[in-house]
């Protein structure tokens, strides 16, 4: 990943996203690579799979840095005027006024606390044990009960048990992740899910839920008409409201992907000034989740997708740490886009949020205009790693984050050996720092990094080169 970030066009938004856009929406995150356990121990070529019991990784006071700390409850979908309440708002009026019937009203959830569970953010979603998602590298932990959603599907299951048979979650969802200009430990995620009662023909389809059947490859499965009528609406919906944001013309096409919680599982891309690009995950709920819910007779489908995504996309947005900004060069360009009066039921964790004037959002000709042109500065930091094994690149970015805010614009590898003769690897790490806002100054920067050089031994059992 970090090769295709340092071979970036920097002058050109889109190019950006190129062999980048799953991982923005961190669909890696979601993926495992499965490996031939083979019986025959004396197969040599076959490949065992390493089990992580992640837990034990997890410190009994968490993982979570005090600039983490800071960004909850900001509720940056809920601020009007803000770009990711545009795009937000625009997704949802669509759910409502072309979407919605009288079997199936979407309801809108934007209040729900990111703080969960483990067991709803990844046991009931159905990640493996092992799955890198649940390492404390990927996910910030308050012990190893809770964390911090990385994603908003963690509410499906709560939702679905309350018999909501249409909704859609917004909310921010926190990962950690590299730095540069399109991935920020903090992002806004929209989920949908539609459930269709009694779906299940038990005269065709046999069981409602057979636990003996894997639904991820069983094609029987996928085959049925219950199975096939659920993918097409999820489809059609989709294709329907993601033309309704962006244009009516827009190329739309499907890859086969693989979620956890859903199967089959799709990513949609879209074609865009010129390029194909990824734009969100969804698929047709797990059955096992269907029946840990109760609803073991019916189907739904689910697709989750990223706010910050679109808004960079659309608005021609070239850096996600503008939206953090509190700067108004840039919330004055976006004043007033959304012309609606609207108004809105008290929401709770519980309850949804229902606009009952919310009307569609006129974005064309909406193009951000930069205001910086200020300069990047960048200083290199090398170091040998004391202890490799529980070394991760993650946890360098989040120090530097730490140490230095979001005035660090990117970090690169940019050379990473082996010294054979003293058996230690050597990182060296370039750090871009460019603010959005003025122009840093020589000795500014080198006090951070000084700091930054000074903390960075004892943080990560590291030895300075």
């Amino acid at each position: 990943m970090n090769k295709i970030l340092r071979n970036i066009n920097n002058n050109n938004i889109f190019n950006r996203y190129d062999g980048l856009n799953k991982s923005y929406l961190n669909i890696n995150f979601y993926c495992t690579t499965t490996t031939n356990n083979n019986n025959n121990n004396n197969n040599s070529s076959g490949k065992t799979k390493l089990k992580i019991d992640y837990t034990k990784l997890i410190a009994e006071d968490g993982n979570i840095s005090k600039s983490i700390t800071e960004k909850i409850g900001k509720n940056l979908h809920c601020k009007r005027d803000h770009p990711l309440n545009i795009i937000k708002k625009k997704i949802q009026y669509h759910f409502q006024s072309k979407l919605s019937s009288e079997e199936h009203k979407f309801q809108f959830f934007d209040s729900f606390e990111p703080k969960v569970s483990v067991k709803e953010n990844f046991d009931e979603l159905l990640f493996p044990v092992d799955h890198i998602g649940r390492s404390p590298n990927d996910t910030y932990y308050f012990n190893r009960e809770q964390l911090l959603r990385t994603h908003t599907s963690a509410h499906q299951s709560q939702l679905l048990r309350k018999q909501e048979k249409a909704f859609l979650v917004t909310g921010d969802v926190y990962r950690r992740d590299t730095i540069d200009a399109v991935h920020y430990p903090v992002f806004h995620q929209m989920e949908g899910v539609k459930v269709f009662k009694d779906k299940v023909n038990l005269a065709i389809d046999g069981k409602a839920f057979d636990e003996n059947i894997d639904y991820y490859e069983d094609s029987n499965y996928k085959q049925l008409q219950s199975v096939k009528d659920v993918e097409k609406d999820l489809k059609q919906s989709l294709e329907s409201m993601i033309r309704a944001v962006i244009g009516q013309d827009l190329q739309v096409r499907w890859i086969d992907a693989y979620f956890p919680f859903t199967s089959p599982s799709y990513e949609m891309e879209i074609y865009f000034q010129g390029q194909w690009l990824e734009v969100l995950g969804c698929g047709v709920v797990h059955p096992s989740i269907m029946n840990n819910c109760s609803l073991s007779n019916d189907r739904a489908w689910a697709f989750g997708i990223g706010l910050e995504r679109l808004a960079m996309i659309l608005f021609n947005i070239p850096d996600i740490r503008l939206f953090w900004t509190e700067d108004n060069r840039f919330h004055n360009q976006f004043k007033g886009v959304d012309k609606s009066i609207t108004t809105t039921t008290t929401t709770t964790t519980t309850t949804s949020s229902s606009p009952s004037t919310l009307s569609d959002i006129d974005i064309k000709g909406v193009q951000f205009q930069q205001f910086s042109k200020y300069p990047s500065c960048f200083k290199d930091v090398s170091f040998w790693l004391e202890d490799e094994e529980n070394f991760h690149e993650n946890k360098f970015y989040e120090f530097v984050r730490e140490s230095c805010g979001d005035l660090v614009e990117r970090v690169d590898l940019v050379d990473n050996f082996t010294n054979k003769k003293l058996n230690k690897t050597s990182h060296c790490y370039r750090i871009y720092y460019r603010s959005m806002d003025r122009n840093l100054t020589n000795e500014e920067i080198d006090i951070l990094q000084f700091n930054l050089r000074e903390k960075l031994e004892n943080h990560l059992s590291v030895k300075l080169r």
